[in-house]
């Protein structure tokens, strides 16, 4: 199989809130990509969570949520997916901004066919070479998570977890040592748009930390910052390759 095959196999996620952009995409993209489109960094999170997406052309400046914030919000959640800017002529401050929060390229507007499509190769070439055991599995002194089957296994048993709970561990493991206000968990669990009462958190916090003591694993990772919120702690814990 060359490589113009395995690419016709891969998915591209269009995002952009102008319609001819879009448009001219597609046009560039079709004979060797299946694509997908959103039209705000929203959108573009839900079909990331619910959709088989391998890399995503990301526009910068979209209403409902912009493509820095919604750049952001998919690296915490998949990490392994790559991400291309779509940036305005000489607008050096998007292009660091959006690279120092995990985007893996930038192409400035207007740009060639030809070297978008060399651009979204190089990316899916080295991502593809990145093993994605490395993203999905995280492994603890005694327990380990598995993104890929949403399982947590502790001492050799699974813990159950609710779909919540699940994801909430799974972005604090993926994130050691970062502080996570309870805004923010609200909005990168429970989204933006459906309204939950900031205690949720909290009591969503007591639930995972209480089946992993249960479970009898000896370093309690997720740890209160009084007046902040909440942050991951890796203590005897590598990520599985």
């Amino acid at each position: 199989m060359n490589e113009s095959d395995i690419m016709t196999e891969k998915t591209v996620l269009i995002v952009d809130d102008e319609i001819q952009m879009r448009t001219m995409l597609k046009l560039y993209l079709r004979n060797d990509f299946h694509i997908m489109e959103a039209v705000n960094g929203r959108e573009a999170i839900d079909l990331v969570m619910k959709e088989d997406i391998d890399i995503i052309l990301l526009d910068i400046m979209m209403p409902v949520l912009d493509g820095i914030e919604a750049c952001k919000q998919i690296k915490e959640r998949k990490p392994n997916i790559p991400i291309i800017l779509l940036t305005a002529l000489n607008n050096t401050s998007d292009k660091v901004e959006g690279l120092s929060i995990g985007a893996d390229d930038y192409i400035v507007k207007p740009f060639e066919p030809e070297e978008l499509l060399a651009r979204i190769r190089v990316q899916l070439r080295h991502f593809s070479n990145t093993s994605k055991e490395s993203f999905h599995k995280l492994s603890f002194a005694d327990w380990f998570i598995d993104a890929d089957s949403r399982t947590v296994i502790a001492n050799g048993k699974e813990l159950k977890y609710s779909p919540k709970e699940f994801d909430l561990l799974y972005l604090f493991a993926s994130n050691p040592n970062r502080v996570f206000t309870r805004d923010q968990l609200l909005d990168n669990i429970w989204g933006i748009d459906e309204v939950v009462d900031i205690r949720t958190v909290d009591s969503h916090v007591r639930y995972v930390r209480d089946k992993l003591k249960k479970a009898g694993i000896n370093h309690q990772p997720i740890e209160t910052i009084w007046g902040v919120g909440y942050k991951f702690t890796r203590e005897g814990a590598n990520e599985v390759k």
